[in-house]
């Protein structure tokens, strides 16, 4: 009989940093700082940390931005591979963003790599103490 999947996150997780640089003729460009906690309820609950601002022209695209980084977030800790059962509230806590290659897509792919960040460290780890 097949075990129970393990619920992500054991216990906190802060300060995942990730930045996804590519240069090339489609440059990309992501900086995302975040923390993972547990929740009672299973899924993913993200949220952009009270007072973030980030300096980035139009700003009216920093949603779309954000709700990528969640959307990436939640893919990668839904793939049945890992094993989990995510019940994680995500808090943004910082972003940065470059006017040449910003988009949807670099965001989603910095939510996925801070998702894999995150796993990674709880892997490693032997007990929620052990968390930095």
């Amino acid at each position: 009989m097949p075990s129970q999947p393990h619920r992500f996150p054991p216990c906190p997780i802060r300060g995942v940093r990730v930045l996804h640089q590519k240069q090339n003729c489609a440059p990309q460009f992501a900086l995302i700082v975040v923390d993972f906690e547990p929740a009672e309820a299973e899924g993913v609950a993200f949220e952009v940390a009270e007072g973030l601002t980030v300096e980035y022209e139009p700003a009216e695209e920093l949603p779309r931005f954000f709700a990528a980084a969640a959307a990436g977030i939640e893919e990668h800790l839904s793939l049945p591979e890992h094993g989990v059962v995510a019940a994680a509230r995500v808090v943004l806590r910082q972003a940065r963003a470059d006017a040449f290659g910003s988009s949807e897509l670099a965001f989603r792919i910095a939510g996925c790599l801070a998702a894999r960040e995150a796993l990674a460290r709880t892997a490693r780890a032997e007990s929620c103490e052990a968390q930095p």
